[in-house]
């Protein structure tokens, strides 16, 4: 491994490795559907948002004030994040070395991501970081501002959307099994405010690239919509 190498350089030296971006918001799909993608091609994943929440949960266990934009800059730095494959598909995320992946599925690891992912220098302390995981043979990479700021050169690119109503009752559905005590209504309003901030925020606001495929998830089972993805990275491209 060249881990000798910064991570600006090992991007520009991957340049030519293929990447399928597949962004979305909260609750769309993306998640499952980039993870068995990537594994059905045998590609890299990049879960960019764990990449927030890691250093949102940082940031907390640190006592960092969320609007400390100079603090969190160094945060984003310092924190060591690793992803592991735990051999049974489920993707573990040490963060400074603890087993975070619990804690970063709670809606207030979510809250906190959304809340730096907006404070520009956060931002640009993770590009390079993210741009990174692009090693061969392909990688497939999940966020909002995937195909759009990070990787706008893929030569693939999906952007997944379902209605507000079922991306909250997913989440329920997802909570509920796990023994979290939530109401439809309430993540409905978080659903909807992310959403505003998300599509609102001066930098990096959530959009479909302007040559995404759009795929609209409500009431597609997941096989279906992994189907259409790779499809799509299985036709030429231009």
């Amino acid at each position: 491994m060249r881990d000798w190498l910064s991570p600006a350089i090992m991007a520009d030296m991957n340049a030519s490795v293929p990447v399928l971006t597949i962004d979305g918001p909260s609750g769309s799909g993306k998640g499952t559907v980039s993870r068995l993608v990537a594994a059905r091609l045998g590609w890299h994943y990049l879960d960019s948002g764990a990449l927030y929440r890691a250093v949102g949960i940082a940031a907390g266990w640190s006592d960092i004030d969320l609007s400390d934009a100079s603090a969190l800059v160094r945060c984003a730095f310092d924190t060591d994040i690793a992803f592991r494959d735990d051999g049974s598909g489920e993707l573990r995320v040490i963060v400074n070395g603890t087993d975070a992946t619990d804690e970063l599925r709670t809606e207030t690891a979510g809250a906190a991501a959304s809340a730096i992912a907006a404070i520009p220098e956060v931002r640009a302390a993770l590009k390079e970081r993210q741009r990174a995981f692009r090693r061969p043979p392909g990688l497939v990479a999940d966020g909002r501002d995937m195909g759009t700021v990070i990787f706008p050169d893929a030569p693939y690119k999906v952007f997944l959307t379902a209605s507000a109503e079922e991306r909250a009752e997913r989440r329920y559905k997802q909570l509920k099994e796990k023994g979290v005590s939530v109401t439809m209504d309430g993540l409905l309003r978080e659903i909807l405010a992310r959403d505003a901030r998300d599509a609102s925020r001066a930098v990096a606001p959530l959009r479909p690239a302007s040559d995404a495929v759009l795929i609209d998830t409500t009431g597609l089972p997941v096989e279906a919509v992994v189907a259409r993805v790779l499809d799509l990275v299985s036709r030429p491209t231009a």
